[in-house]
């Protein structure tokens, strides 16, 4: 018995030890990364959903003006009578006129945080379920909140109207851009309240120095270049449509 009991004494060395230890803390290390990886996710989903929801308030808090307004304006008007002797009565009434106002390039929208963003208009795509507003200008951080104007001229002018939005790799923003099949459908409402429909006609992908979708020779049409990233980050998607 005695014998048995110095064996097993001598069987844990100070290199199993070492390794004991070694094991202990490499699986502390590993739930502590494990931890801080799902915060993070945790965080990052929270963050993209305040984003959507603020992409939300400014496309509810658009006022889309039509590019004419009624206006009642005062005239006279003279009552001829059928008896020359008598004279001729003037009365004043009021008519309703239409006239051109215009429209502004951009409108300005504050979200509930009091932040300021600026839009051109909306984008729609039906076949992917996607409603946002355009913002005027591009960056980073705005492209957190909505889709950009990344180049070209304003919603529904002559030239090809650039688009960017992130690929969230999940429903929201651009994430199902790569998805759009030729025929698909992409609405575009500028701020006069006029919508034209694009179809889409090509698609395909470039590396981000490639920028030759954004060209500007359209042949004197309306086109639409929605761009975003690939899953990996390193490409990007293109989707062209032209005016139906």
């Amino acid at each position: 018995m005695n014998q048995i009991l110095i064996n097993e004494k001598l069987y844990v060395t100070p290199e199993l030890k070492k390794k004991k230890k070694a094991f202990k803390f490499e699986f502390f290390l590993s739930v502590f990364l494990l931890c801080v990886l799902s915060s993070y996710a945790i965080y990052a989903e929270y963050d993209r959903n305040k984003s959507e929801q603020v992409s939300k308030e400014i496309l509810d808090g658009i006022e889309f003006q039509s590019g004419t307004e009624i206006v009642e304006e005062e005239v006279t008007v003279v009552v001829l009578n059928a008896i020359p002797e008598e004279e001729e009565v003037a009365q004043t009434q009021t008519v309703q006129t239409e006239r051109p106002v215009d429209v502004p390039e951009e409108q300005k929208s504050i979200a509930n945080d009091g932040t300021v963003y600026y839009t051109i208009g909306k984008i729609n795509i039906p076949s992917i379920n996607v409603n946002y507003p355009i913002l005027s200008t591009y960056s980073d951080a705005l492209l957190k909140i909505s889709p950009c104007k990344f180049h070209g001229p304003n919603p529904n002018e002559i030239g090809n109207l650039c688009i960017a939005g992130h690929n969230y790799k999940n429903s929201k923003f651009f994430s199902k851009v790569p998805n759009m099949k030729n025929g698909d459908e992409i609405e575009i409402t500028d701020l006069g309240g006029n919508t034209v429909t694009y179809e889409v006609y090509d698609k395909f992908i470039v590396n981000p120095d490639e920028l030759e979708c954004t060209s500007q020779l359209t042949g004197g049409r309306r086109e639409i270049t929605l761009i975003t990233c690939t899953n990996d980050n390193k490409q990007r998607y293109i989707i062209k449509a032209r005016e139906k």
